[in-house]
């Protein structure tokens, strides 16, 4: 059976659909890499002309991306100062990676005993692409794919509480897990620790999982101490 344009349903429902992203989108997106990348360090004022001017936009955009990053927890909006970029101190990390492990750890193990077969099979072909990425040493790109097999795992977990804090957690320390991959040993280090997360998770076994989580925040914190 063929519809209107002369396509069959079986490859309506396949075909994939063109995605289009608005700029609010593309200059968030730049806006929090050039954060992620310490292009805007901790510390440091957005000055908006000169952002927008590198950007290729105006303020309006530029200011919406910037409360969005608020909301996330990148971005201070001080008095007279303007955005700031929110600088951590080592205590804040713990704080909030104590809170990232236990809230992954929950996520994983609930993952493993009721995520379906095609949800784990879809976080393995994540893990897969960033390995590649690791490969041909695209750390930005592997970054993002590292937070996004993070949070798949947690929202396989099916819990939509558990997965809004920990996306708003995730997001406020994004800089700081980049450059723990700073360096050849630190990167491997954190790539090891990301293959046996996933050998347990194929394995449903959420215990081995909760465990591996654990030390892979233990060793992130490590592995960023000398650069705070």
């Amino acid at each position: 059976m063929t519809n209107e344009a002369g396509m069959s349903s079986e490859a309506q429902d396949t075909y994939p659909r063109i995605t289009r992203r608005t700029l609010h989108e593309e200059v968030l997106e730049r806006l929090r890499d050039m954060i992620i990348e310490g292009r805007l360090g901790p510390g440091q004022r957005i000055n908006e002309g000169a952002v927008g001017a590198q950007l290729g936009v105006s303020r309006t955009p530029l200011r919406e991306a910037i409360k969005t990053l608020a909301s996330e927890g990148l971005v201070e909006i001080q008095p007279a100062k303007g955005a700031i970029v929110r600088k951590f101190s080592a205590g804040d990390l713990l704080q909030i990676l104590e809170v990232l492990k236990t809230l992954e750890q929950l996520g994983g193990r609930m993952t493993c005993a009721q995520a379906s077969d095609e949800t784990i099979a879809a976080i393995k072909a994540l893990h897969d692409e960033m390995m590649e990425l690791y490969r041909t040493r695209n750390r930005l790109d592997y970054f993002k794919l590292n937070q996004a097999i993070h949070s798949a795992i947690v929202a396989a977990s099916g819990n939509d509480v558990l997965v809004e804090m920990h996306g708003t957690l995730q997001a406020r320390i994004k800089r700081l897990r980049f450059i723990g991959n700073e360096g050849p040993e630190k990167w491997a280090g954190a790539v090891a620790e990301h293959e046996e997360m996933i050998a347990a998770l194929l394995k449903r076994d959420g215990d081995a999982l909760a465990v591996i989580i654990g030390k892979h925040m233990d060793s992130t914190l490590v592995r960023v101490r000398d650069v705070l």
